[in-house]
């Protein structure tokens, strides 16, 4: 025991005098080399602000390897690219621009089950434009057919409203049901739930069964009248579809179908028609869907030649702007008539006026070479 405490003292007093040795003035001391000066990068504005990387969830078609780099996708600044958003590769003979724009979320995905989603979408429900067009022309109807000093009915007001959403989705229903084979060849419909194989024909004749029964529901709370005016539209509805493919006015025949509002409105709040107001109404909303469809027809119109369809797009060509200015002057002709006939006040005219000033607006502004300002317009 004593031997080993005198081989720790002998240690302990042979390290102490090391690091007096160390730390005594008389040793040198030498200063640490310094660290190399390394330049510090100068961040780009927003580089640190816009730099985003999302990891795309599998799907259940995606390969298991986890290295696949189709599994995954990073989006960064927004200020690369000269700030371009998205990318339009438009044709080099002037033809209208195929706008690649990136996926967004609708209302359908965020609040509806997901085995409910192709209905919706097969009946464009995330897009109400449509129905809103469709139902205009009954609000000027039932309007016009109101007593002089009083509102419009709002009962009735509904039901068209409901009439229209479902006869729209149904339009839809059969459109996308004859047209399945030729929405694969175009670029803005072959994404549709029928076209790409979401939905079976099947499933697709089965939900139009369930909106025509539901549009029989509303059609039976008018009177007789109106009953038998409003199912000798539905000729109308199913054949559409099918006058792409026959002549080069299918817009014409659309206008047709989605105007006739215009006769059922009136007819719904008096029980009969009077000519010389629901004609000219009816004729001017035809010429007025001329304007928008042949406008909204012209961005498809290469898929329209690669696939063999007519449209008053490719009917009109350069001409167009001409055409639909001369439908315009019809629409806005009809409606004065009509309001005249009516026995109808200046602010009538003064709304008229307003809409007439939109609708040269559109007109003039189009871009046709620019499918998505024809999209817009």
């Amino acid at each position: 025991m004593a031997f080993w405490f005198s081989r720790a003292s002998r240690s302990f007093r042979a390290s102490s005098l090391t690091q007096l040795h160390l730390l005594s003035p008389s040793s040198p001391v030498t200063k640490p080399s310094p660290l190399p000066k390394t330049p510090i990068p100068t961040p780009t504005p927003y580089q640190y602000f816009f730099h985003f990387e999302f990891s795309a969830p599998k799907s259940i078609h995606s390969s298991p390897n986890p290295t696949d780099p189709s599994l995954s996708t990073t989006s960064s600044s927004p200020f690369k690219n000269g700030g371009n958003l998205s990318t339009s590769s438009g044709g080099g003979d002037g033809g209208p621009s195929k706008v690649s724009q990136p996926a967004s979320s609708s209302w359908i995905d965020l609040y509806l089950p997901e085995s409910v989603q192709p209905y919706a979408r097969l009946a464009r429900l995330d897009r109400p434009i449509g129905t809103w067009l469709l139902a205009w022309p009954c609000m000027w109807s039932i309007t016009l057919a109101a007593t002089p000093g009083n509102l419009p009915d709002f009962k009735l007001l509904s039901l068209f409203g409901c009439g229209a959403l479902l006869l729209r989705g149904a339009g839809c229903t059969v459109n996308d049901l004859l047209d399945r084979d030729i929405d694969t060849k175009v670029e803005r419909t072959k994404l549709r739930p029928i076209a790409s194989g979401i939905l079976t024909p099947f499933q697709g004749l089965s939900f139009l069964g369930l909106q025509l029964l539901l549009g029989l529901g509303i059609l039976l709370q008018f009177n007789t009248y109106s009953r038998v005016l409003g199912a000798s539209s539905l000729p109308l509805v199913f054949s559409y579809p099918l006058m792409k493919r026959l002549t080069f006015w299918p817009q014409a025949y659309l206008g047709l179908t989605f105007n006739w509002g215009a006769l059922l409105g009136w007819s719904a709040v008096k029980g009969s028609l009077d000519p010389a107001v629901v004609f000219p109404l009816y004729v001017s909303g035809v010429c007025w869907t001329l304007v928008y469809d042949t406008i909204y027809a012209h961005q498809d119109k290469e898929d329209d030649l690669k696939v063999g369809v007519k449209s008053t797009a490719l009917r009109f060509g350069d001409l167009t702007k001409n055409w639909v200015t001369g439908f315009g002057i019809a629409c806005i002709s009809g409606l004065t008539l009509s309001g005249f006939n009516a026995e109808l006040g200046w602010p009538y005219y003064a709304c008229l006026s307003v809409a007439a000033g939109q609708l040269v607006w559109q007109i003039w502004t189009v871009d046709l070479s620019n499918g998505a300002d024809c999209n817009r317009k």
